[in-house]
């Protein structure tokens, strides 16, 4: 498909913007060598790219059955629409689906404004959505994308139908210091690949990196070309997770390390008012690639219910 890529943002790694970019123009065609790759073993898609305060969101439209309100993925760290190759076709059985790439992370939406607290990642995905005419959406996010979508549930929580949040980040425990100190070998320069695959590995369970090359090759481009200017996620208060109005489905990775699963389910159990918590012992941080299947066909009913 014709990508109509934009014009994105190149700055030095350790320049002063305040706006996610690209290091170099090397750097993005780098990047951009593997979202194609990944663009082309998706199903096809209408591209939009919608305007909002603060730069334009890539999405992209997936054709599914008019079953209820469409379901909007929000990726992980480094990552983009195409990571989520493995759960399109799944889902497209069920619900149409929508790609959003997060404004100010590596993909082909194009940050024009600094954002600067939860408020403006809540607000910027809230102008996405009405630009997409969604008056109601069910938001399934994986990682930070999960952190993502609960905060547009604290915030904007007006065209959220429900969320679905696959072993979230920063929402119901922070990051745990290993894995702190090993995210830091996705980003600082000059770090040697093997030194990078090795720390996927080690967040995806453990898992052969080439039983996924389209999803690694482009989370590894994310991590090595892109630099974010994002504010670090807060974690949710207890408050905070009181007051959602909103029905909740928790996967929690029985063996992730980005997060403590036991304490995680444990909190989200306790705090969530509409909350369907469960733990998938097996499961990695990488869930979503480990188990498409099952990961629609329990949301397809979650979303049935709501």
């Amino acid at each position: 498909m014709d990508l109509q890529v934009p014009e994105v943002n190149i700055a030095g790694r350790w320049d002063r913007g305040g706006l996610g970019a690209f290091v170099s123009e090397a750097a993005f065609e780098h990047f951009l060598d593997a979202y194609r790759a990944g663009m082309a073993a998706l199903p096809p898609c209408e591209l939009f790219d919608v305007p909002t305060s603060f730069g334009t969101v890539r999405a992209y439209r997936f054709a599914g059955p008019d079953a209820g309100a469409a379901v909007v993925l929000l990726p992980g760290r480094n990552a983009s629409t195409p990571m989520y190759r493995g759960n399109l076709g799944p889902l497209l059985q069920r619900r149409t689906v929508y790609g959003i790439d997060l404004l100010g992370e590596a993909g082909l939406s194009v940050q024009r404004k600094a954002i600067r607290a939860g408020a403006d990642q809540a607000q910027w995905l809230d102008e996405a959505l009405a630009g997409l005419e969604l008056d109601r959406a069910h938001l399934l996010g994986v990682s930070i994308g999960g952190w993502t979508a609960v905060n547009s549930a604290v915030h904007r929580p007006g065209r959220i139908a429900s969320l679905t949040l696959l072993d979230p980040v920063f929402t119901f425990t922070g990051i745990p210091a290993k894995a702190m100190l090993a995210s830091v070998a996705l980003f600082a320069p000059g770090v040697p690949e093997r030194w990078r695959r090795r720390v996927h590995s080690w967040i995806a369970g453990g898992s052969d990196l080439a039983d996924a090359p389209v999803e690694s090759a482009l989370i590894d481009a994310g991590a090595k070309d892109f630099t974010l200017r994002t504010p670090m996620p807060r974690l949710f208060t207890e408050e905070q997770l009181r007051g959602l109005d909103v029905p909740v489905l928790a996967l929690i990775a029985g063996r992730s390390v980005m997060l403590d699963p036991e304490r995680a389910t444990a909190r989200a159990r306790e705090l969530l008012p509409h909350g369907q918590v469960e733990l998938w012992a097996d499961a990695s941080h990488a869930i979503n690639g480990e188990y498409p299947e099952e990961i629609a066909r329990r949301a397809g009913r979650f979303w049935d219910e709501v």
